[in-house]
């Protein structure tokens, strides 16, 4: 076996240990974040519940319609399994009021930012 052959054999096996490593390692920080992430969620409901009783113009069903029309209309063909809405932002009033919400396309996050005026809720970005 020449140098080179073996040069390439342990470059390879660095190759795959440093893979499986950060395989692994996603695997592991996934678990560790994911009871921090479904607290984040529930936060998010009951600060929406704590709007939609201030005010009537918090209808989760609506919001969700306007962030699915428009992730249709920006991402054509996609499927977004999942519509999680992570950050509700209630101001005083109606014209600043904004909700996050977080469509996933598989293992792809999407960011869906809606803002509330006085004809309802539109899209003011998608990330």
């Amino acid at each position: 076996m020449s140098v080179f052959e073996i040069i390439a054999l342990v470059l390879a096996a660095l190759l795959i240990l440093f893979f499986v490593g950060g395989v692994l390692g996603a695997r592991r920080r996934a678990r560790e974040t994911a009871p921090a992430y479904a607290r984040h969620l529930s936060e998010a409901d009951h600060a929406l519940e704590q709007a939609r009783a201030a005010d009537r113009g918090w209808d989760r069903e609506v919001m969700e319609d306007v962030a699915r029309t428009a992730l249709e209309r920006e991402r054509p063909g996609a499927t977004f399994d999942q519509l999680n809405l992570v950050l509700v932002d209630d101001r005083p009033g109606v014209a600043q009021d904004t909700a996050h919400f977080e469509a996933l396309d598989g293992d792809r996050p999407v960011t869906v930012v809606l803002g509330r005026g006085e004809a309802g809720w539109s899209v003011e970005r998608i990330d």
